[in-house]
């Protein structure tokens, strides 16, 4: 058995599991903890607690510490450092004539690299670009190409159903939706009525679809042989 706990790195992202050691953590702690390249800060998403080994997937790395003031205000600054980063990085896109859009700008928790989030509609040549930015941000330099599904869940927004969007708000991961699952609940295939913010088809039609497979099966199971004729 190993006591461990899972972390968030950012809202509505998947939950990765920590070695806890002894640390006395409940949820919403913020904790520094150990990653492949250094540490970065996450927050307690779920207690620590004891799974057995098998379960998880190894070699697993440890939470270092609780997150202390100094932590936290290296945190704030990298904040404000990618606002700034962002900004400075459109302006250069526009100047090397690019054709991509500036997502977000994740900046590691010690400063050593800085990932650049975009999209675009095929590849693009980015070489000078990381040179420029290289130049003026003295870090490495990571762009990152996404697609629209996750520029959404980056951004956020209200959906047509007047909510927080399910992937910037709960969503860890992405499921497939295909206009047969929008078919087989008898929609009106109108795209507009079926398309998120992000101009692909809704994950809530996902939602219904599994709902209403489960009902349709609670009915024919609840059918008596007669009935069911």
């Amino acid at each position: 058995m190993a006591r461990v706990c899972g972390i968030r790195f950012k809202k509505a992202c998947k939950i990765y599991w920590f070695l806890a050691g002894e640390l006395d953590l409940r949820v919403g702690d913020r904790v520094i903890v150990e990653v492949e390249k250094g540490i970065a800060m996450g927050t307690v998403a779920v207690e620590p607690c004891e799974k057995e080994e098998a379960e998880l997937q190894h070699p697993l790395k440890r939470v270092v510490r609780k997150a202390d003031q100094v932590d936290i205000e290296r945190a704030q600054f990298n904040s404000e450092w990618e606002k700034e980063a962002f900004r400075i990085c459109k302006e250069k896109i526009e100047k090397h004539g690019l054709p991509m859009k500036l997502v977000d700008v994740e900046c590691l928790f010690d400063s050593s690299k800085a990932i650049f989030y975009f999209t675009a509609d095929g590849r693009v040549d980015f070489r000078e670009l990381v040179k420029d930015l290289a130049q003026t941000f003295h870090t490495r330099i990571e762009m990152r190409q996404i697609g629209v599904r996750d520029e959404a869940k980056m951004i956020g927004g209200i959906g047509p159903c007047g909510r927080e969007l399910c992937c910037s708000s709960f969503l860890t991961e992405f499921a497939p939706v295909t206009i047969k699952i929008a078919k087989e609940q008898n929609m009106p295939l109108n795209p507009l009525k079926m398309s998120g913010l992000c101009g692909r088809l809704m994950c809530c039609l996902n939602y219904e679809f599994e709902g209403c497979n489960n009902n349709c099966h609670h009915n024919n199971t609840d059918q008596s042989p007669m009935e069911a004729e």
